[in-house]
């Protein structure tokens, strides 16, 4: 296949499990270009216990885990499918899919570091019939990286085109941040919590899969204690580069501090949308100091009170979401594992070692063939 005309599929799901976010992508020789994009949502079931797994170790023997590898692979293909399907693409259009998976963990440190996604690759090629490109993380990993973030090479792809330096802002589970100066340097990290830690204390109190323009939130007040006690937690002041997810930052971590259970369900949601935009913002304070404009993609930019409470952080600093320079803010990750996976197949690097830690470039993902 011609790769100049040829379509890729990037598929992710986030920290939060509140869907299975699909890119239809074409390239103008490297940089990706959305053609059409969704969210396909997860089951209550399969999401529970995805929730369930990704917070408590103890709750997935082997045979669970087969199980559920199969099973999102099976909600992976659905959702390519549909978009496919939308937008009458046949298979043999398609170079490939990038599938970033579900993290059920991601523990970069220690004397055996290993990042872990989940959703059957071969199930996906066998059902869509295009060949899939999966497991991206593992080998910036091995070679001593942090395996994430990964999206800071789009980002700068995207939108570096500045007078200044800037941030991109990622606001999904878990917020990371892309430092891109004119001079082309691109440094980056996880900040700590987004959307992650509400949605979590949102569907134990309200249900439902996140709060909606940060209604639940607006209804509480900040408590100085906790937010105190949270921002106290060591990663918040390590050095970059660093990663986390919602195996740190989860509802058993979060209830842990003893204040908690004396404050009402939405003093504790106001407590931590605070501590999501204080951290982000004094992250960018200290690795970003000269930023001039700050650019915001993921689901957190439809949180109106997070937005509102961030643009007051951020002082002078212009705080927009990536779609006034016409990058959707709902579709960037999923982009960027389509272009993820035509790296793979092109066999070009697709990691930033300033950003990861890795030792240097590395090729990143494993290649299951479609039926032929």
């Amino acid at each position: 296949m011609d790769d100049a005309s040829a379509l890729y599929l990037g598929l992710i799901s986030g920290t939060s499990a509140d869907g299975i976010d699909v890119a239809l992508v074409r390239f103008d020789e490297n940089t990706p270009q959305l053609v059409d994009a969704l969210t396909h949502p997860w089951p209550d079931e399969l999401r529970a216990r995805i929730l369930a797994v990704a917070q408590d170790e103890t709750r997935l023997d082997l045979d669970a885990y087969g199980r559920l590898d199969v099973a999102i692979g099976q909600c992976f293909a659905d959702a390519a499918q549909r978009l496919l399907e939308r937008n009458r693409a046949h298979a043999p259009s398609v170079r490939a899919i990038g599938s970033h998976g579900q993290t059920l963990r991601h523990r970069p440190a220690g004397e055996f570091p290993f990042t872990l996604q989940v959703g059957d690759p071969s199930v996906m090629a066998e059902r869509c019939g295009i060949d899939v490109v999966a497991d991206f993380r593992r080998a910036d990993v091995a070679a001593g990286g942090q395996g994430a973030p990964l999206l800071p090479a789009v980002h700068a792809m995207l939108l570096g085109r500045a007078d200044g330096v800037r941030v991109v802002l990622n606001l999904g589970g878990i917020a990371n941040i892309t430092v891109l100066d004119p001079a082309g340097k691109v440094f980056g990290f996880d900040t700590g919590p987004a959307n992650g830690l509400m949605d979590a204390w949102h569907v134990r109190h309200r249900g439902g899969a996140y709060d909606a323009n940060g209604a639940f939130a607006a209804s509480g007040r900040v408590d100085d204690a906790l937010l105190a006690a949270l921002l106290a937690d060591p990663y918040f002041a390590l050095p970059a580069p660093k990663s986390t997810g919602r195996e740190h930052f989860h509802l058993a971590w979060l209830e842990a501090h003893p204040n908690v259970s004396a404050l009402s369900p939405a003093d504790v949601q106001a407590t931590l949308l605070e501590l999501s935009a204080r951290s982000i913002a004094e992250a960018i304070d200290r690795h970003a100091a000269e930023a001039v404009d700050v650019l915001a993609c993921g689901g957190g930019v439809h949180n109106d009170v997070l937005m509102k409470r961030l643009d007051q952080l951020l002082g002078s600093r212009t705080l927009q979401s990536t779609a006034a320079h016409g990058v959707d803010p709902d579709y960037l990750e999923a982009t960027a594992f389509a272009w993820l996976a035509r790296q793979r197949l092109l066999g070009l690097p697709g990691n930033l070692p300033a950003v990861t830690g890795a030792r240097g470039p590395r090729v990143l993902g494993a290649v299951y063939p479609a039926p032929r």
